[in-house]
């Protein structure tokens, strides 16, 4: 096998994301439900016989040190693998939106030089390696949609029913770390219940990075009162700035300010790349 082309890298949404304490050593303590979405960057990989690892951005140029090249690094050490790999990434999903597209790239970057390189590692050889990267990285090599707890570290599968989301990205980011740390957080809801999960998937909780996300960030503002305005009832994703809404049958999408990225998504069952690793 000399390449892999078309690789898919799918977005998540946080359905809700409670804040249920915080450990003595800083790290709080999450409660959430991360639900795949199909919009997805695709990467193409190709065989360097020189053991070199390059990257070629078609479309906004990522950082030097990425993600998906930090994840090749990591897997050519632990497999001691002699080949290489060029690496052409088809960027889409927008940064800074709390919808893990560095941590998907990463996690599918695993998945295919795995097989290009014929190295074999199972699905918890993988994770290992992904968790040295981010905290999101285990959850796209999982291939499910999963309820997340503890410091992100602890997933079980869940259903999610099927929709049709609409995702608005401001033109503003926001920083995690400062979110976190800010002193207004919230930090105390109380642990939620699956079984409640289970009965209102879309309506369920609330995402408690919100409140301080807003204040930093007024696009999210922005991006709600629009999605209200479409009489949808949006939340934001993740730490934002990202927002979205689930459609009602019938929904036809109306014109957005320019200011706003908006997308018509739907949640996906599994990865596209669960088969890929065992």
């Amino acid at each position: 096998m000399k390449a892999i082309v078309d690789v898919c890298a799918p977005a998540k949404v946080n359905l809700f994301l409670h804040i249920v304490g915080r450990r003595a050593d800083g790290y709080h303590l999450l409660e959430s439900v991360f639900a795949l979405i199909d919009w997805c960057d695709t990467l193409h990989f190709e065989v360097r016989r020189d053991g070199v690892l390059s990257r070629e951005d078609q479309g906004a140029a990522l950082p030097a040190d990425d993600l998906i090249l930090r994840a090749a690094s990591a897997l050519q050490r632990a497999g001691s693998a002699a080949q290489g790999a060029h690496i052409v990434v088809e960027k889409r999903i927008p940064a800074q939106a709390g919808m893990g597209g560095g941590s998907s790239d990463a996690a599918s970057t695993l998945l295919a030089l795995n097989r290009l390189w014929g190295l074999n590692f199972s699905r918890d050889a993988l994770t290992a390696i992904g968790l040295t990267l981010g905290a999101d990285v285990p959850f796209f090599l999982g291939g499910h949609n999963a309820w997340v707890s503890g410091i992100g570290d602890k997933m079980q599968p869940v259903t999610v029913p099927q929709a049709r989301l609409v995702v608005v990205k401001p033109g503003q980011g926001v920083s995690t770390q400062l979110i976190f740390s800010h002193p207004d957080l919230k930090r105390d809801s109380q642990p939620a219940i699956l079984s409640g999960f289970v009965a209102d998937a879309f309506g369920f909780g609330q995402n408690d990075l919100q409140v301080v996300a807003q204040q930093m960030c007024p696009g999210i503002g922005q991006a709600l009162n629009w999605l209200e305005k479409c009489g949808l009832d949006g939340r934001m994703t993740g730490s934002g700035s990202a927002v979205f809404a689930r459609t009602l049958p019938g929904f036809e999408l109306p014109t957005a300010p320019e200011s706003l990225q908006v997308r018509l998504c739907n949640t996906l069952v599994a990865h596209p790349l669960q088969g890929w690793a065992t």
